[in-house]
Order: structure tokens, then sequence, then C-alpha cells
């Protein structure tokens, strides 16, 4: 039994997931939670009503799965934040996965899945896949492009099918933009924690070296980063240390 949870947009996505003898997954329960709910605010005491509900402890736990992104860059970190202290605190394994790749496990299948979310305005995250049973190939690496550009790659790919949180706020720009209708899938509006759980491969043995080098995929520079009156401060890049034994 693991827990599985995205914040990759301003719905949080949480699930409570068990192995079944066959190899499959099972979802015991899903939570989701969304705007004008914060996920900084609800997502301690949420984990922790979720595992009470069926008679989980948190260390008894194979681990936590967490979505990458990219996405809300604040969410994001809220995500990480708060698996890397729960596993850091009862001792467990952590593991992470695209957010845009369980967007795709939605998607219908063989055909080149272009999964969209926000990045900001007028600024999209693309993800390329194709879904096969219950995997995902990348097509590509992630990217973000505006949504005239998304429409440029439409046009060039006729078979691809666009989907994913974006489409909420980005369909009639992306139908402007000469996109048909018929080829902006409906939903998923968020990433799905139980899509999620399915792609994740928890390491052999926990690595603190491993759960401290997870970090969210942002794709491209915050705002904060962009801005030229505060350039990167000097010096090698700053990394987690482990106190050695």
């Amino acid at each position: 039994m693991f827990l599985s949870l995205d914040t990759s947009t301003l719905t949080l996505s949480l699930a409570l997931v068990e192995r079944e003898p066959g190899g499959g997954l099972r979802a015991l329960e899903h939570v989701v939670v969304g705007p004008p709910q914060k996920q900084s605010e609800v997502l301690p005491g949420i984990i922790g009503e979720l595992l009470s509900r069926h008679g989980a402890k948190l260390a008894e736990l194979e681990g936590l799965a967490v979505g990458l992104g990219p996405g809300s860059f604040t969410g994001l970190r809220i995500g990480l934040a708060t698996v890397k202290s729960l596993a850091y605190a009862a001792g467990l394994k952590v593991a992470g996965a695209s957010s845009l790749a369980a967007v795709a496990l939605e998607g219908p299948e063989d055909v080149p899945l272009y999964c969209l979310a926000v990045a900001r305005k007028d600024d999209l995250y693309l993800g390329a896949y194709v879904r096969r049973g219950g995997t995902v190939e990348a097509l590509e690496p992630e990217t973000a492009m505006s949504p005239q550009e998304v429409a440029a790659r439409l046009a060039a790919e006729p078979r691809a099918l666009a989907l994913g949180p974006a489409l909420v706020d980005y369909r009639s720009a992306l139908e402007s933009h000469g996109v048909a209708p018929h080829r902006l899938l409906a939903g998923p509006a968020f990433p799905s924690a139980v899509e999620l759980a399915r792609l994740v491969r928890f390491p052999e043995e926990r690595s603190l070296q491993a759960l401290f080098a997870l970090e969210p995929h942002y794709v491209r520079a915050s705002e904060p980063e962009r801005n030229p009156k505060f350039p990167p401060l000097p010096g090698p890049a700053p990394t987690a240390r482990l106190k050695e034994d």
C-alpha cells in the first residue's frame, strides 16, 4: 500500500493505492480538493485523515509517490516538500513521475497525445506521449510554448489529439488558431494521483541521496529567475548535504 499525490495544478489529487495479487493496482480511495481551498493548508491534514479512514499508518506504507510536473511552481514545491518531509520522518521510499504522463494515461491508445498544462498566461506546457495499455512512451522532451505554437504542432501532426488541464482555459484559444474541436478532448482537468501511481517505480532500497535529489520538472525558469534585476548568485549551485555517519 502506498500514497500517491499530484499538486501540479490548483487541484490536489491524492490516492491511497494497494497492489493486487496479479501485479495491478487498486485505488482504495481517491481524494480531490480544488479551489478555493489551498493545498498548503489542507494537504498535511487530509493525508492523515485518508490514512485514518483505512486504518493505515504512515510508517507502514511501501512509499510515497509524487507528480513532478511540469505545472504550478508553488504547487510542485508544496507537493515535493510534503513528500520529502514525511518520507524522511517515517523512513519511506519515494518515487516521482511526470504529471503530464499521468494525463496521457487517460487518453486513447496508439495515437500521439499532446498533454497540456498552463505554465503562465499564454504559455503552455506540452508533453507528447503515446499510450499503450497501462504504459506511456514519451515522443520527445516536455517543453513550453504558446497556444499558437501548440496549434501549429497539431497542424503538423494530423493524428495528434490534445488533452489536459490547459484546455479548461485555452480550448477556445486553440480553436481560434484553427484547431478542430474534435481534436481537443474533454478532460482530464487535472493529473490523477491514481494514474500517477501506475507510472512510478520505487527503488529497491530507501536512499537519502535519492530522497534529497528528487526535484520537480520545471521545464522553464520561474519569473524571479527570469528577472534580470536578480541574476544568479556567484559560485557553485547549492546541493543537498548528507551528514556523514
